[in-house]
This record gives structure tokens, C-alpha cells and sequence, in this order.
């Protein structure tokens, strides 16, 4: 399992350019751009274009339910994300709209959308770190979560701050240069 930190085939800037910090800088994000990561989650493609992403966001503007989606994030990832001035939930509706049946690819249409958010973001010049490291519980029990939703991660965003700011194991995380594993581990051209 090889892995490289350069990019071994043209790819468009906007994705070379995303990475997910833990350092953020406490300039509010401008509403017009908080719209508009969501306006690209909107034009994300989805099974049966059913759209199953729901999403629940709090500014730091808005403490009471800022610190409701906050409390749910595990405390290894409270240490920094408490400084993102925008924490978003991205949830999934679990049942189709057309006839109530399971959605077998909400999941895969989230995580869709989730990454045009992220590019859309990276564009506008902010920083969007994702994050599997919170209680589902404690989300669906502070947003009253309906049966029917499921959270799928919870998400910080913010302008790129000064990576000084953070512990020194987290520091050292945040200047270190982008890995992936390279192609010849994860695209076959034959059958397993």
C-alpha cells in the first residue's frame, strides 16, 4: 500500500486545494456564503433524485443550539472545533419521499452532496473539517431528531486560521502534508 502526497495526474485546483483543518481563524462566515455551500449540497446528484440530505447548522452567533450540536462532538475534536464559527449536521432522510420505502442510497447521495459542500466551500476561500468523532445520540436527543433522519456527520467551517493556535500533537497533524494511497491500490482494470 503505497502512498503520495503529490497529485500524479491533473485534477481541477479546487480539489488539490481542500484539505481539513483543525485551525480556524474567529471571522464570522458572511450568510451569502453559508448559502451558497448549501446551494452546491442542493445541486448534488442523488438515486431517483429524491435528495435525501437534511442538514441542521448553528453559527456561533447562535450559542443556544451552537452548543447543542457542540456537546455531541467526542472531546478529542472539542479542542479545536470549538473555534469554527459554523457547525453543521448532515443527516440523511432514511425512507423515500415517492412511496416510504428504504433508501438504500441516501448514504452514498449525503456523501455526495457532502463533497460538493466542501469544494463549494474550499472555493469561497473556507475550511471544512468533517468529522465521524460524535454521539448520534446525543445529536437525535438535543435536534430532535425525527425516526426517519439519521446523522451522518457532524461538520466544522470556517476561514483557515493560524495552525500555532493548537496543541502541539494537533499542530503537528495540521502541517503535515496530504497523503493518499495511490491508484494502483484502490482502481483495478481486471477482476478481483
Amino acid at each position: 500500500m503505497k502512498k503520495s502526497s503529490s497529485v500524479e495526474f491533473p485534477i481541477t485546483e479546487i480539489i488539490e486545494q481542500r484539505k481539513s483543518r483543525r485551525a480556524y481563524s474567529s471571522q464570522r462566515i458572511e450568510q451569502e456564503k453559508i448559502n451558497s455551500i448549501f446551494e452546491a449540497a442542493r445541486w448534488a446528484p442523488s438515486s431517483m433524485n429524491e435528495q435525501p440530505w437534511v442538514y441542521v447548522y448553528a453559527t456561533q452567533d447562535q450559542p443556544i443550539l451552537y452548543k447543542k450540536i457542540w456537546k455531541s462532538i467526542n472531546e478529542a475534536n472539542q479542542v479545536w472545533a470549538q473555534h469554527a464559527p459554523l457547525l453543521v449536521v448532515s443527516l440523511i432522510r432514511k425512507t423515500l419521499l415517492q412511496n416510504g420505502r428504504v433508501n438504500g442510497a441516501a448514504h452514498y447521495d449525503a456523501g455526495a452532496a457532502n463533497a460538493l459542500l466542501s469544494l463549494q466551500a474550499t472555493h469561497l476561500g473556507l475550511n471544512v473539517h468533517q468529522m465521524g468523532g460524535y454521539s448520534k445520540q446525543i445529536l437525535i436527543n438535543e435536534l430532535n431528531v425525527p425516526v426517519d433522519y439519521e446523522p451522518m456527520v457532524v461538520i466544522a467551517i470556517g476561514y483557515p486560521g493560524d495552525p500555532e493556535s493548537l496543541p502541539e500533537h494537533l499542530k503537528l497533524r495540521e502541517q503535515a502534508k496530504r497523503e493518499r494511497y495511490t491508484q494502483d491500490f484502490f482502481v483495478h482494470n481486471e477482476s478481483f
